[in-house]
């Protein structure tokens, strides 16, 4: 709601839609919305996932194959502990692929196109994630991974559709590691990102993610720009994240780590400060001695 005021103070149209983006009537919605205000739109950003689908499917976030044991971090109590988690079984498997893989991304490209909603040229990208080996176990090569790949699969087909259609085009952007609600929910990802917080400050290499964004648009796919892409076509914003470098030495302190050390070979404290700041907490500036309105509206 801030930004929507902001935007209009500034003379920007900002849209808001309150609802299940997985559902039709949204889509319908949004569709309406976009024909009265905007007419075209020539960029479009997919990122969207959720821990369930309406009633019917519900995503989990489990190994594929074999249980998975590795450290982690005690959200609770701070503490560093080991954790087993069991594999997914084939219908947690399908279940998770329909809630974060790219159908419903198919089902928004097919509905914009359908309502002539996309410019000539218009350009989508989806956001996604690779991590590294030591999360793979139960990202990239989990349940999530699963869906990830799907999202993949989806895009290329949704370049070859933009392509003849309007001479458009889709890429997937690979998105360096980020605390975020869904990420702090994941075992043994908040401990890898605590770690890699850390080691990419200390070589001066971090970013929040609007630096992400902004080096997404300024290099990628703002106007005017070739986006430059690895051998599968995806947009690599995590490549200052898996330099090998920075990689080895988030091993070494994996192995290293523990409840004792972790303030020292770690920026937990900086990933906690970052996940409460997802929710209006621990930001600068702000009396919060002070009343506040709670109902506040997007008018």
């Amino acid at each position: 709601m801030a930004f929507q005021h902001l935007a209009q103070r500034e003379g920007y149209t900002s849209l808001n839609i309150n609802g299940d983006a997985f559902s039709s009537a949204v889509k319908e919605q949004a569709m309406t919305r976009l024909k009265a205000e905007l007419g075209q739109v020539d960029l479009v950003i997919y990122s969207l996932a959720a821990p369930r689908t309406g009633t019917i499917y519900n995503s989990t976030l489990k190994p594929v194959g074999r249980a998975y044991t590795s450290k982690t971090i005690n959200l609770n109590n701070d503490a560093v502990m080991e954790m087993t988690l069991p594999p997914a079984t084939a219908e947690e498997i399908t279940a998770t692929v329909a809630v974060m893989g790219g159908d419903d991304l198919r089902l928004w490209t097919e509905t914009l196109l359908a309502a002539n909603a996309l410019a000539e040229g218009v350009r989508l990208v989806a956001f996604s994630y690779i991590g590294p080996e030591v999360t793979w176990p139960i990202y990239r090569s989990g349940t999530i991974g699963k869906a990830k790949e799907d999202l993949e699969r989806t895009v290329t087909h949704l370049e070859q559709l933009l392509h003849t259609h309007l001479g458009g085009h889709a890429w997937v952007s690979i998105n360096k590691g980020v605390i975020t609600q869904a990420s702090a929910a994941i075992p043994f990802v908040p401990l890898y990102l605590s770690l890699l917080y850390r080691i990419m400050k200390e070589r001066g290499l971090h970013e929040e993610p609007i630096h992400q964004m902004v080096r997404l648009f300024r290099d990628h796919v703002g106007p005017q720009q070739t986006p430059s892409v690895d051998a599968e076509g995806r947009i690599r914003l995590d490549n200052y994240e898996l330099t090998p470098d920075i990689q080895a030495e988030i091993t070494r302190r994996w192995e290293m780590v523990d409840t004792g050390n972790l303030s020292e070979l770690s920026d937990y404290e900086g990933v906690k400060r970052n996940f409460r700041q997802l929710f209006g907490f621990e930001v600068g500036g702000i009396d919060y001695s002070e009343a506040v309105e709670v109902e506040a509206s997007l008018a």
